[in-house]
């Protein structure tokens, strides 16, 4: 059967490529973000009202010319307003929330890490996909268990305690009075240790199959000072020991 040739054209093309560069800034923007949370710029801006660009290299201790630069192309993202006739740069309120605010609920700068560690694996990837198909969590960059931390933890913080146990019934008079819990395949332990908080009288234990994410979260509630009540154990899914009210 011969094939048939389909017609280029234009037009066509013309959508596609402007499609194709959108993806390619959309990329691009998302590793300055992650800089930007990285190196403190954001925090720097964040409600200092209009800055010049050796201000704002200054205020984050980083080179000026290169800074310069990150806050170009950030303005031109729309991500930063620029005045051409002072010179300036500033940081709007909900872009603060946004980017420069790790305790609003939707701080996203750092959940860049996760996007950056697609492409640092790439070679895995690869080789899954030329070979038995399989790549572990566990063997991914570590920017992706940091990044997936992040992505999901302002949500945590937010609405765990405050809607989505209260909507269980029976479950919040449960953990106020004292109850066991577990949190399997828990990370970095953001929701167990939001949990042990918010909840003194009960106790928790995460699970999770990666040690590298267990001692991270072991080290979270320490730094939270709830270590007494949470703790946390190497174990899969469906293997994890004990029995728990929740």
């Amino acid at each position: 059967m011969a094939s048939v040739e389909t017609p280029v054209g234009q037009g066509r093309i013309e959508e596609l490529m402007g499609k194709l560069i959108g993806y390619m800034t959309g990329g691009t923007m998302c590793l300055s973000i992650w800089m930007g949370d990285e190196l403190g710029l954001y925090r720097a801006m964040a409600g200092a009202g209009p800055l010049s660009a050796d201000a704002v290299a200054a205020r984050a201790g980083c080179n000026p010319r290169l800074v310069r630069e990150w806050l170009d192309s950030q303005a031109a993202g729309g991500l930063l307003v620029y005045d051409a006739d002072a010179d300036t740069y500033r940081l709007g309120a909900e872009e603060a929330m946004a980017f420069a605010d790790d305790g609003t609920p939707i701080f996203v700068a750092r959940a860049m890490n996760a996007i950056g560690s697609m492409f640092m694996d790439i070679d895995k990837v690869t080789a899954a996909y030329r070979g038995d198909g399989k790549l572990p969590w566990g063997e991914h960059h570590p920017c992706l268990f940091k990044g997936t931390e992040w992505f999901f933890r302002t949500g945590y913080r937010a609405y765990l305690p405050a809607v989505w146990i209260p909507a269980l019934e029976g479950v919040q008079e449960k953990l106020e009075r004292g109850a066991r819990v577990a949190d399997v395949g828990c990370g970095h332990g953001a929701s167990t240790v939001l949990m042990a908080k918010a909840f003194p009288k009960s106790t928790f234990i995460g699970f999770d199959y990666h040690q590298a994410s267990i001692e991270r979260a072991t080290q979270a509630a320490k730094d939270a000072g709830v270590q007494s009540r949470c703790k946390f154990e190497i174990a899969n899914a469906n293997t994890f020991p004990g029995s728990y009210d929740l």
